[in-house]
């Protein structure tokens, strides 16, 4: 049977969806053919109703599968709409948007299934069942409708990574994603978190299973990681099969958990392999002994989410159990052993003031990380940090539909003179890190901050669109003098150190 995936990824970075990748590996592995519309804009596809019906028409699928994140989710309602409309094949919707939102998914009307949790085992059965004219309102992890009503089938326990077919790459034309990545490769050698922070998704998995399943989280066995073998097999595969690769994004919520794991993968990854590679690590999962062998084996950069810089915002808001101390001391280690660092951090939180705000920029300025990406907090429907907003009345619903990320802007209501500083910091926000970097440039960058805090909103809109190219110009003038500062790269909610890109340049 023919499935077609079509996955909505306008208005941000390429991305390789690794859920479709271990779908189509499973259908595939089970006699069905397989095929993906990538819109992205990036990848010479934009969301084109026209170009993406005629697809549609040459593959002639028996079932459309659209993945689903909560920034795309109007794209998605396009799509599917449209499906409706042109078509009268099946449309089953997944991906983290589904499983936390089920309810409205089926309520649109446009979706005959959705996946909810994991979802190999459950569209291998569906696809086998309409193959061969079966019922196919009983399938563990799928809802669906039957004599007009919905029909909420539990999920089924999570998935043994190891029973899983490899992953189908070769769905994505993935050496033009590699090229347009510039030889930056992402793979995931675990599934699960163990940590509960308010805005993710991983909390709101663990309730499912644990409601559906009537287990306790430590029953549930959320957290699973694919063998040291299974992952270097993988690489190798990679490397065997495709051109250009450079460096490896291992993109596991968190890599440095386990510490056998880890050293394990570390002996042999150095051996095996010896490309430069990027992990997520926690500031409570780290320390010295994994970060010498982190970078011994050739890790080039290890990725730390903070959030925020007020330790009150971290545990009422976010469930992020953390002090200062100990990120200030995480990077210590990190920046002896030579790693470059790079930090994760958001603002525009409910209950979160100006000051709050300032603390993240001062955190920054003190731990000196070799880059750091900052974005707006989103609230993610149905998470725990959602309804914290929402009760809190700081929800635009409106807006909040309309925003296809979550770097551009707010869908919280501050007020109107925090909704424009929040507005500001969006373009500047590595100035306000060099002001308080104590750094020979932190005077300059100052005087730049005040400036543009004294812009009223009107002035805003007249002058924000130059920021960039201001941020060059300063930049520009502290390369000139031989001044350390951070500066925009590589992408617009991107700051970094110039001792390192202009050490890149070079080489």
């Amino acid at each position: 049977m023919r499935i077609l995936f079509i996955y909505p990824n306008l208005n941000a970075q390429i991305g390789f969806n690794y859920g479709v990748a271990f779908l189509s590996g499973m259908l595939k592995s089970r006699g069905h053919e397989t095929r993906l519309l990538n819109i992205n804009g990036q990848l010479n596809y934009p969301l084109d109703w026209q170009r993406i019906k005629k697809d549609i028409e040459l593959f002639d699928p028996r079932l459309i599968g659209i993945s689903m994140v909560s920034n795309q989710y109007q794209y998605c309602l396009e799509i599917a709409s449209q499906i409706k409309k042109d078509f009268s094949i099946p449309v089953i919707g997944g991906g983290i948007h589904a499983t936390a939102d089920p309810d409205g998914v089926m309520a649109s009307g446009f979706f005959d299934f959705v996946c909810l949790g994991e979802g190999e085992n459950a569209l291998a059965e569906l696809a086998g069942r309409m193959e061969n004219g079966k019922d196919c309102s009983n399938i563990p992890n799928l809802w669906t409708r039957k004599n007009g009503k919905v029909i909420k089938n539990r999920v089924a326990p999570f998935i043994d990574l190891t029973s899983l077919p490899f992953k189908d790459y070769g769905l994505f034309d993935f050496q033009k994603v590699i090229d347009a990545k510039g030889g930056w490769v992402g793979v995931m050698a675990s599934r699960g978190c163990p940590y509960r922070c308010t805005y993710c998704f991983n909390h709101q998995m663990v309730s499912l299973y644990k409601e559906d399943l009537g287990k306790t989280e430590g029953e549930l066995h959320y957290l699973r990681r694919h063998t040291v073998d299974e992952v270097m097999k993988e690489l190798h595969y990679l490397l065997d099969n495709y051109q250009n690769i450079s460096t490896f994004i291992f993109d596991d919520d968190i890599f440095t958990l386990n510490k056998s794991y880890l050293l394990d993968f570390c002996r042999r990854y150095q051996v095996e392999i010896g490309l430069p590679y990027v992990v997520n690590g926690h500031i409570k999962k780290f320390d010295k002994e994994k970060a010498s062998a982190l970078k011994e084996s050739g890790c080039t950069i290890v990725k730390f989410g903070l959030e925020s810089g007020s330790e009150e915002i971290r545990r009422r808001i976010l469930n992020r159990r953390m002090t200062n101390e100990e990120i200030c001391r995480g990077f210590e280690i990190a920046h002896q052993t030579g790693l470059h660092t790079s930090a994760f951090v958001m603002f525009g939180f409910p209950h979160e003031n100006r000051e709050d705000i300032l603390m993240t920029t001062k955190l920054l300025g003190e731990i000196k990380p070799g880059r750091f990406r900052w974005s707006i907090f989103f609230p993610y429907i149905n998470t725990d940090a959602y309804n914290i907003a929402r009760k809190g009345g700081f929800i635009n619903e409106e807006k909040m539909k309309s925003l296809d990320n979550f770097f551009a802007e707010s869908c919280l209501d501050f007020g109107a003179e925090l909704n424009l500083w929040i507005e500001k910091l969006q373009k500047i926000f590595p100035w306000y890190v060099n002001k308080y970097a104590d750094l020979p440039v932190s005077p300059h960058y100052a005087h730049l901050v005040d400036e543009m805090e004294d812009i009223t909103l009107e002035g805003w809109d007249h002058v924000k669109e130059e920021i960039t190219k201001r941020d060059h110009e300063a930049s520009n003038r502290c390369i000139k003098s031989g001044q350390l500062h951070y500066a925009v790269k590589y992408n617009p909610f991107m700051g970094v150190r110039s001792d390192f890109f202009l050490n890149e340049e070079k080489e």
